[in-house]
């Protein structure tokens, strides 16, 4: 089996995420939306402070993705969100828990104490696999999804 190589991601990972995020079996359970245009992703992917992509390759080839946001308001400050995505002919091999293990470091170094994430609660694979990593359900917010679609992103799916 081919090592789990994990990254800062760089430029020339925009058309390999893209095509990542593009596949249905993807972009079906998270808040993205579906088919990112490169050039959405190479804007995703400069640089910003407080902010950090990781990408895990194998064979060379991108097969997940994370960011990470550490709050930039002092009194939040010791708090991150990440989000993550594994490409669909690679998950269930160990690269979601690579990329998580590297982002509690990452998060860790930048002095951060508490690490967040969102996931809608349909998605049984990922509440799964999170509570099985140590994480906890924090609140649960009925019609969350709905809201943001109505008030922030009308092009999150259905």
């Amino acid at each position: 089996m081919s090592d789990i190589v994990i990254r800062h991601a760089e430029p020339r990972d925009a058309e390999p995420l893209r095509m990542l995020m593009a596949h249905p079996e993807v972009y079906h359970d998270t808040l993205q939306i579906p088919y990112p245009s490169m050039e959405a992703w190479q804007e995703k992917l400069q640089p910003r402070p407080h902010t950090f992509h990781l990408v895990a390759t194998l064979d060379e080839q991108v097969a997940g993705h994370l960011s990470l946001h550490v709050e930039p308001r002092p009194r939040r400050s010791h708090v991150a969100t990440f989000g993550m995505a594994v490409a669909a002919g690679h998950q269930g091999r160990g690269i979601g828990s690579a990329l998580v293990e590297a982002v509690t470091g990452l998060a860790r170094a930048a002095g951060c104490a508490c690490l967040t994430l969102v996931t809608t609660n349909d998605n049984l694979n990922a509440l799964r696999f999170y509570q099985k990593r140590g994480f906890r359900l924090r609140a649960l917010r009925p019609g969350a999804v709905d809201a943001a679609r109505r008030e922030l992103r009308p092009e999150i799916p259905l």
